[in-house]
Formats: C-alpha cells, sequence, structure tokens
C-alpha cells in the first residue's frame, strides 16, 4: 500500500489521552497535516503534557455489536456511571474492554459529546472551533461502545440500599454505580456567576470564545494558578489584552518557588500580560455598556470587556452526603480499588479523595478506570497506586515542568541555572520531595 491510500492513522498519548491525527498533524509544533507518525522527530512532544514521541501507542476505537437479549451471566440491571467527562468515557471503554455485554448506562447532565477538556487551554490560539474539539458525538459513542445513554439528565437522589439513583428522567437501578461527576469552578462570594466566564468544560469555552470571536478585547482572569496562567498566554497569542489578578504576589505561588514564579512572570509581561497580585476582589459589577468594573480591596477599579475565573475547582458534596457516602474535600475512596464508603460505588477522577486529598489530574484516569472496571465484573487486578502525576504547565513561552508534590515546609535549591533555563530540587526531611525545571536546558 503506498503512502497516499494508506489510511490515516491515530495515535494517543498514554500520559494525558491527546490524540495525534496524521491527516491534522501538528502546526503549532512544525508538522504539517499529513505528517505520518513514524515521520515525526523523536525530539518532538506532546503539546499537552511534555512527554515524548515514545509515550504515544495507535489508537483504535473499540466497537462492541449491539447484543439484542442479555445473556446468561449478564442477568443483572447492569452497571450505571454518573458523568460523561474524560472519566466517565474513559470508564465505559474500560469496562467495554473486559466485557462487551454487561449492560451499561451513562447518565450526563451536558450533551455528553466527547472532547479531550486539556485542549481548552489552547484552544483559543489555535482557532479552534467548538466543532473542532468534538472526537466523537455522545451519540456515536453510545452505539459504538452498546450503551444506553441519558444526556441532558441531573441525578436527583440516590438510595445505596436500593441500589437506586433518582434523575430528572426516572428511577434507574444499579448492581454497581460508578461516579465519575467531575468537579465545578469555585466562586468566591464576589465573582457573580452572571458576570464571570468558567473555562471547565466544553460549553463554558464555547460562550467565551463566541464573545472573543468580535475582535481584541481586554480580559481579567481572576486566580494565577496553572489554568488562570494556561489561558492568560492562550488569550494572549489570540490577540487579546489580559490581565491576571491573584492574591498572591507572585503567579503560582503555592507551586513554585519565588525565583521560578519571578521567571513566569517576567515571560509573561514579554507576552503583554499584566500581573496584578496581593489583591482581593471585593465587587465585580457591569455598566450600561456591558463593561465589567472590578473592584479590588486595595480601592483600585479595573475595567474589562470579559472576566475569567480560574479559582480552583470544588467537588459538589451534596449527592454524596446525602447518600451517607464518606466525603472529605471528594468522595473518599479506598486507595486500592477505589471504592467510596459503599462496596458497590466506586468513583474515579475530578471528583474522588484520597485521604482527604482531591485527585485532580488527567494522566491516572486510565488506570483508575481500569481498576474499577476489573472490581465491578469481579476479575482480579494488581490495583491502583497512586503516584503524583508530573505537572507540565502549557505556557509555550516558558515550560514548566514539576516531578513530585511540593510541600510548604521543604527547602528549594538551585541544581543548574543559566539564560532561560532554571533547574532546582526541594528537599524535606533529608528527602527529595520534588524537582523543578524552568525553560528549555541548552543543547
Amino acid at each position: 500500500m503506498s503512502a497516499l491510500t494508506k489510511p490515516w492513522l491515530q495515535f494517543i498519548c498514554r500520559a494525558c489521552g491527546l490524540i495525534y491525527d496524521e491527516e491534522l498533524g501538528d502546526p503549532d509544533s512544525g508538522l504539517p497535516p499529513g505528517t505520518r507518525f513514524e515521520d515525526i522527530p523523536d525530539d518532538w512532544e506532546c503539546p499537552l503534557c511534555g512527554v515524548t514521541k515514545t509515550d504515544f501507542e495507535l489508537f483504535v476505537k473499540r466497537e462492541v455489536a449491539a447484543v439484542g437479549s442479555v445473556p446468561v451471566g449478564h442477568q443483572q440491571i447492569g452497571i450505571v456511571v454518573v458523568g460523561a467527562g474524560l472519566a466517565g468515557w474513559a470508564m465505559v471503554e474500560a469496562i467495554r474492554e473486559q466485557d462487551g455485554a454487561v449492560p451499561i448506562s451513562l447518565i450526563s447532565a451536558c450533551n455528553a459529546n466527547r472532547y479531550h477538556k486539556p485542549e481548552l487551554s489552547l484552544a483559543l490560539s489555535r482557532g479552534s472551533s467548538p466543532e473542532s474539539l468534538i472526537r466523537e458525538t455522545a451519540l456515536a459513542a453510545a452505539k459504538r461502545l452498546n450503551v444506553r445513554l441519558y444526556a441532558e439528565t441531573f441525578v436527583m437522589g440516590l438510595s445505596p440500599l436500593l441500589h437506586q439513583l433518582r434523575t430528572t428522567r426516572g428511577t434507574l437501578n444499579y448492581t454497581k454505580l460508578i461516579l465519575a461527576q467531575g468537579a465545578r469552578p469555585a466562586l468566591p462570594a464576589a465573582l457573580l456567576p452572571s458576570l464571570c466566564w468558567r473555562v471547565n468544560d466544553l460549553n463554558d469555552w464555547s460562550g467565551l470564545q463566541k464573545q472573543l470571536a468580535r475582535g481584541p478585547q481586554r480580559i481579567a482572569i481572576v486566580g494565577a494558578g496553572m489554568v488562570g496562567c494556561e489561558l492568560a498566554e492562550d488569550f494572549a497569542r489570540a490577540g487579546h489584552a489580559v490581565t491576571l489578578l491573584d492574591r498572591n504576589p507572585l503567579p503560582l505561588s503555592g507551586l513554585l518557588p519565588d525565583l521560578a514564579a519571578e521567571l513566569l512572570l517576567n515571560s509573561q509581561a514579554r507576552m503583554g500580560i499584566s500581573f496584578v497580585g496581593s489583591v482581593q476582589i471585593t465587587r465585580i459589577s457591569a455598566d450600561t455598556a456591558g463593561l465589567k468594573n472590578v473592584e479590588t480591596d486595595q480601592q483600585r477599579v479595573f475595567q474589562f470587556d470579559q472576566v475569567v475565573a480560574a479559582t480552583g475547582l470544588v467537588t459538589d458534596g451534596r449527592l454524596a452526603r446525602n447518600a451517607g457516602l464518606a466525603f472529605d474535600r471528594g468522595i473518599l475512596v479506598e486507595p486500592k480499588h477505589l471504592a467510596t464508603s459503599d462496596a458497590d460505588i466506586h468513583a474515579l477522577g475530578d471528583c474522588i479523595s484520597l485521604a482527604g486529598m482531591p485527585c485532580r489530574f488527567v494522566e491516572p484516569i486510565a488506570l483508575q478506570a481500569s481498576v474499577i472496571a476489573h472490581a465491578v465484573l469481579g476479575l482480579e487486578h494488581a490495583g491502583y497506586a497512586h503516584v503524583q502525576p508530573v505537572i507540565r504547565l502549557k505556557t509555550r513561552s516558558l515550560p514548566i515542568v514539576v516531578r513530585g508534590l511540593p510541600s510548604a515546609l521543604g527547602t528549594w535549591r538551585i541544581v543548574e541555572q543559566s539564560q532561560g533555563h532554571l533547574s532546582m530540587v526541594q528537599e524535606f526531611e533529608g528527602l527529595t520531595a520534588s524537582t523543578l525545571q524552568v525553560g528549555q536546558a541548552a543543547a
């Protein structure tokens, strides 16, 4: 088969789930459309998480034949998955990898179309449209995976004793329940939802993208954490005037030592991003022209066309708490099989906590889904072993990689420092707690 007739292939990043499509290429990384995977240089990096080509594998969509009747051995009500984000669909895929016939119902409060959430932090400067970000429609995925889909459906209550889930489309029984409900933006009281955009899902991003398509605008991003810094660069690259506001004196103060945070601040300034630190937002109001007036505790008033809140995430605990499930900054799961305090209910993704620590990273989701799939199907598995994921900031102007979990009590020291590059290590109680790479090391 010649190169011209060979079908286009897709390859998936094992770390973050990004899909490289040979037909589309990766123009932002210098790979024009039609670049075959084998022709990609070995030093090419995933544009989302920074791993190399060796961490990609061939991606083939799993096809499951429709089952007309439930076969012997599957005479049960079935598995219900709540949430159709990355974690929910990963859960369905993991179950289908082990069992093509067990009944699965998927409940989603939105339309359940499949897209890769981390790409939202890069989408505006790439000129992406909401339609181009959808990998697969919910209906196509449900048909391919033989899933009963309940889109635009809200969960109202849960009874573990009765094995029932109350929804806006009626009551569902389950044999095993899997919660993949995600987390929602945590908005301080001063940030009125009606005046602030949140970029936590494709629907939110689509609304903001539509407004910004009208032309260059002044944008305030409240919160200079990972998402805030990534969005600031993306919006600036798209031609907008961006101001970052944060209660800390430097961006990413909770993650980076001051020396590294200052390098990030300088990089942002070179891109035209303004940073206003050590401020609290006290009030946001809109004038008759629709402009947003942002007031701070320092009696300063800023005016913007759009305000974006990037103030972190919080798990909505109402469903879990009302059902009597253990909850501590997320749905508490035991660390090996990710079961909740009810043996027939598991949870994964943004909504869970391990020993009271939220687990809000993409990288562990595939393993979490595999562990739970084996557990609910009664299959053997070595179990989940949580490893702190590598944190890679999606700021192309200044790549930042953190390995390990920095401690507020640790001590940072410089390993190497040169023009455009900084390497540091943090030690805590005589051990290496984390390492940090900022910028690109000289060749």
